[in-house]
């Protein structure tokens, strides 16, 4: 039984590794492409998630700071927009 490399865009099955015999693509800059989408999509997602926990955090702070945590969490808000 042979070793068949599989083309990682478009599943050509081929003898040799390295560059797709059909399509041309590098399996290992296609790879690190997608690893690097991955990541950024993923740090886009964390950011929103800790921006999210930050806001209730700070709401239910409210009766013991009296509002001050929800305003600095604000205030930078209303800068980056300028």
């Amino acid at each position: 039984m042979t070793l068949r490399y599989s083309c990682p865009a478009c599943k050509n099955e081929q003898r040799k590794g390295g560059t797709c015999e059909k399509c041309g693509v590098d399996f290992l800059k296609y790879i690190v492409a997608v690893v690097d989408a991955k990541r950024d999509t993923r740090d886009v997602e964390q950011e929103r998630l800790d921006r999210r926990s930050g806001l209730i955090k700070n709401v239910l702070m409210i009766p013991l700071t009296g509002g001050l945590s929800l305003l600095k969490l604000l205030r930078p808000a209303q800068n980056k927009s300028k």
